[in-house]
C-alpha cells in the first residue's frame, strides 16, 4: 500500500518538496550558530550593503560556508549514486572505492614536496590522487578473469584505501606536516572562501550536468550490462565518462573539505526509497537531499557545542555508521 502510494505521487511534486526542505535547511543554517542571528538580519545581509558585526558574519563567513556545504553534499551524493549504479553494489561510494583516500594521499604528497603550492595546485593534486586510487581499485578488482564483481571491488577498495591512508599518515609524520594534512582531512567547511568556491564549483556543476545527461544510460547499466549492450549502449564509453565524473566530484569535494565519508553511501539509498530505481530521478533528488544533509550536519557541528565546533566529519560518521551497518545487515536491499 505504501509503495503504491509512493509511486502515485508525481516526481515533480517530490522534487518541489525536496527543494522547499533544502531552502528551509539553508535558512536554518544561516540563522543558527555560535552567534545566533535572525532571518531579517540574514535577508538584509544578503540583499543590502548594510554594515555591522552580525551582517559581516553572515555575509563573509556563513554564506560561503553553507554554499560550500551544499556543493559538497551534492557532489558526494551524486558520485555515490553513480558508483552504486555502475557497480550494482549497494555499498559503493567514493570513500569505499579508493577515491577519497587517493585524493588525501596526493594532498599529503603535495604539501610535503611542494609547500608553496597554491589552492588550484592542491585541487589538481586531489583530482590526480582520486583517479590513481580508483584505477588501483579497479585494476586489482579486475585482475582475475570475470573480475569486477561487487564483492571483489569492495575488498580491493578497502585494501587500497587503507594503504593510501597509511601513505598520507606516514608522509605527514616523516615530514612533520601532520597538522597541515589534518587541517584538510578533518572534514569541514570552516574558513571556506569565495575564491575557493570559484575554483571548485565549476567542476562540480560540470559533473552534475554530465551525470544528468547520462542518467538514462546509467539506469540501463544498473539493471544489466547485457541488456545495455543489446539496446545499443556503448557501455565502455559510458562507464569511462561516468568514472571521470565521479573523479571530478570526489576530487573537488576532498579539495574543498577533506575526507567526508558516508554521504555518498546514505543518500542514494534514501532517495531510492522515495523515487524508485530510475536514475533520471535518483540523480537530481540525490543532489538536493545530499545538499540538505550536509547543511544539517554543518549546522549541528556549529551548534551542539557552541561556541566550539564539532567536526562535520564526526557528525556525518555518527549518522552514517548505524545506517551503513543497517544496510549491511539487510544485504543492501532495504531501500532498493
Amino acid at each position: 500500500m505504501k509503495a503504491n502510494l509512493n509511486r502515485s505521487i508525481p516526481f515533480i511534486y517530490k522534487l518541489i518538496i525536496a527543494l522547499f526542505v533544502l531552502i528551509a535547511m539553508f535558512s536554518a543554517a544561516m540563522v543558527f550558530g555560535a552567534a545566533d542571528t535572525t532571518l531579517k538580519e540574514v535577508w538584509l545581509a544578503l540583499t543590502t550593503d548594510i554594515k555591522g558585526e552580525p551582517f559581516s558574519i553572515i555575509r563573509e563567513l556563513r554564506f560561503p560556508r553553507e554554499v560550500a556545504a551544499m556543493f559538497v553534499g551534492t557532489a558526494l551524493s551524486t558520485s555515490g549514486a553513480i558508483m552504486q549504479g555502475m557497480t550494482r553494489n549497494p555499498l559503493a561510494d567514493p570513500g569505499l572505492l579508493g577515491l577519497t583516500a587517493g585524493a588525501n594521499a596526493a594532498l599529503a604528497i603535495t604539501i610535503a614536496f611542494i609547500p608553496s603550492a597554491n589552492y588550484f595546485s592542491m585541487m589538481v593534486a586531489c583530482f590526480i590522487g582520486a583517479a590513481a586510487g580508483g584505477f588501483l581499485v579497479f585494476g586489482i578488482g579486475t585482475i582475475k578473469k570475470g573480475g569486477f564483481s561487487p564483492l571483489r571491488i569492495v575488498l580491493a577498495g578497502s585494501a587500497v584505501s587503507t594503504f593510501l591512508y597509511a601513505v598520507a599518515e606516514g608522509i605527514g609524520i616523516y615530514f612533520k606536516i601532520s597538522k597541515d594534512v589534518s587541517m584538510w582531512t578533518a572534514g569541514g567547511v570552516i574558513g571556506t572562501t569565495w575564491g575557493q568556491l570559484q575554483v571548485i564549483a565549476p567542476f562540480i556543476l560540470l559533473g552534475i550536468l554530465v551525470s544528468l545527461l547520462l542518467s538514462k544510460q546509467l539506469t540501463i547499466l544498473s539493471l544489466n550490462e547485457e541488456v545495455a549492450v543489446g539496446l545499443g549502449q556503448k557501455i565502455t564509453q559510458i562507464k569511462a565518462t561516468l568514472y571521470i565524473v565521479v573523479i571530478l566530484l570526489a576530487g573537488a569535494s576532498v579539495a574543498l573539505v577533506g575526507n567526508m565519508t558516508f554521504i555518498g553511501l546514505m543518500v542514494p539509498h534514501i532517495v531510492r526509497a522515495i523515487v524508485g530505481t530510475d536514475y533520471r530521478y535518483i540523480i537530481p533528488m540525490s543532489s538536493i537531499v545530499g545538499a540538505t544533509l550536509m547543511l544539517l550536519a554543518d549546522t549541528l557541528g556549529r551548534t551542539v557545542n557552541a561556541p566550539y565546533e564539532t567536526p562535520v566529519a564526526a557528525i556525518v560518521a555518527m549518522m552514517g555508521l548505524p545506517f551503513f551497518l543497517f544496510i549491511v545487515h539487510k544485504g543492501g536491499k532495504t531501500f532498493s
